[in-house]
């Protein structure tokens, strides 16, 4: 028999493009936009740059990414770093509806509030709080936000219940667990995409296997990777039921970048070294000076070299698409699901003028 929540699920719209909403909604949506880059600066320098320099503190070498880690279903050194950030935030463009309560843990005892913050050693008794400091409305929104960042599993920011009538957002909760089952997400992912009717084993243990395999390459992680990156793929999938749309972010001390999943597709952002003619090669292309480009893209030197922050945007392949007949089809393991479709240089963070840069560096 059909779950409630898949018979919920089914029922249940996915996020509607901008030029379907109401005039209320756009102005949600925009305002969710507009968060969510400011967000999108502070996770960087956070996970990227604070992170490096916790290494030159502690005379440590950064392990820069190599390309090959970049390229889809690429394998990634199992290896953890400790200064390298890893976290996990929620954002959500709503609210979460509480019947979700039993596979995104929000409740009362983990609300941002003193004394949950204090009772699970969050932040020091001696600490200043003001509860608007959960809003990001909050000129010290961000600095509450790294406060709670390494605390374990994942922190959970979407639009404020209590004030409905404004769009408000602020971080409701800490310590949120995920606790929806991998193989219900690769059930879910695999009837979306056509490859079951229902059931994931329902074409065998193999082929249910080999689903859930594809289920980590999908969202770009190797699979059965780290806790954090493992919850965040879950948790995406989950909120794929929700009518509105939702960005996650994972910091990962093994892939020592920031991965980001959202309606705009998946992304991942490290820290790359760049050689004296390769800065000169970028900047001439870019038509602009050497020094106008180090200004402006650099976030750190190393003698000659320079050090900026990369990102590969990543794009599903027909083959990780629902198929146009609605046909249920059978999974071809060894094709590929996700293929590299953009790739630039950013500008370094509070850089205002300046555009990313197209740079093809994976497959060079």
């Amino acid at each position: 028999m059909e779950s409630a929540l898949e018979a919920e699920a089914d029922s249940v719209p996915h996020w509607r493009y901008r030029e379907e909403l109401s005039a209320q909604n756009r102005l949600r949506r925009s305002i969710y936009e507009l968060l969510r880059d400011q967000l999108d600066q502070q996770v960087l320098s956070y996970t990227l740059i604070d992170s490096y320099k916790r290494f030159v503190e502690n005379r440590q070498l950064y392990p820069f990414v190599e390309k090959r880690e970049l390229k889809p279903r690429a394998r990634i050194p199992q290896q953890e770093y400790e200064h390298q950030s890893a976290f996990l935030i929620l954002f959500v463009e709503d609210t979460i509806p509480s019947a979700y309560k039993k596979y995104i843990r929000f409740f009362d005892a983990n609300k941002t509030t003193k004394a949950n913050l204090i009772n699970a050693k969050a932040i020091s008794l001696n600490q200043n709080y003001d509860r608007n400091l959960r809003y990001m409305e909050s000129l010290k929104f961000f600095d509450f936000l790294k406060t709670l960042l390494p605390v374990d599993y994942a922190l959970l920011i979407q639009r404020d219940p209590a004030t409905r009538a404004r769009n408000r957002y602020s971080m409701t909760h800490f310590h949120v667990r995920v606790d929806w089952p991998i193989a219900d997400a690769a059930e879910d992912l695999a009837r979306h995409l056509r490859y079951i009717s229902k059931d994931l084993y329902e074409k065998g243990d193999a082929y249910a296997e080999d689903l859930q395999k594809k289920f980590f390459e999908y969202y770009g992680v190797p699979t059965m990777s780290g806790g954090r990156r493992t919850a965040g793929i879950v948790a995406a999938q989950f909120l794929r039921r929700l009518n509105c749309i939702s960005t996650i972010y994972v910091g990962s001390s093994e892939s020592r970048a920031l991965l980001r999943i959202s309606e705009q597709g998946i992304s991942k952002s490290i820290l790359m070294k760049l050689t004296g003619p390769e800065m000169t090669a970028i900047a001439e292309s870019a038509e602009m000076s050497l020094s106008t480009f180090k200004k402006n893209y650099l976030v750190a030197r190393e003698g000659s070299s320079g050090i900026a922050v990369f990102r590969a945007s990543y794009a599903h392949t027909s083959h990780a698409r629902p198929p146009e007949d609605g046909k249920l089809r059978d999974l071809k393991s060894d094709v590929h699901w996700l293929t590299v479709e953009s790739q630039h240089l950013l500008p370094a963070p509070n850089v205002w003028r300046f555009a990313p840069l197209p740079c093809n560096i994976i497959y060079t």
